[in-house]
């Protein structure tokens, strides 16, 4: 197996201190969207947790919400379960909250603790996989894994 790349280095190292057993597993193909995560490593496409991170509109601080791959977020719900508005996050602000860019986003090891909302759905799955620091790199972990090591609020955010 060959060494990890320099960001998904970063993640195993962050995953290696939660002492789980996790492992970041670098693919050949993207693993960018959900679709294409879920093709790389057999899964349904449900099963891919997003990080997706928006900014508070007030207090300008990251917002990260882990979603369903198949879902789409409700931006207005998250607004109401923070007591916020949140806007998108653009590349920048992603990079510098985060240490990681858009498409490689983990749920762990960020550069600014984010506030952390877990769509309710994951809950309901066996397994789940995560971005892993680099548009080819994931890791698999449970809903409650994810819920732990994040220490996320499991909310409803699924639009429609």
């Amino acid at each position: 197996m060959s060494a990890l790349s320099p960001s998904a280095q970063r993640v195993q190292a962050v995953l290696d201190g939660f002492g789980l057993g996790h492992r970041v597993v670098e693919h050949e193909g993207s693993t960018r969207t959900s679709e294409e995560a879920a093709a790389s490593v057999g899964c349904d496409v449900a099963q891919i947790a997003k990080s997706l991170i928006f900014r508070g509109k007030d207090s300008g601080r990251p917002i990260l919400v882990i979603a369903s791959g198949v879902n789409r977020v409700d931006e207005k719900a998250v607004g109401r379960l923070i007591g916020e508005k949140i806007e998108r996050a653009d590349p920048e602000f992603v990079r510098a909250s985060t240490g990681y860019a858009i498409g490689g986003v983990p749920p762990v090891g960020h550069a600014v603790p984010p506030l952390v909302l877990i769509d309710a759905d994951l809950m309901a799955l066996p397994m789940l996989w995560a971005a892993a620091g680099t548009p080819n790199a994931v890791f698999r972990l449970t809903p409650e894994e994810l819920s732990r090591l994040t220490g996320g609020r499991i909310e409803a955010v699924r639009k429609g």
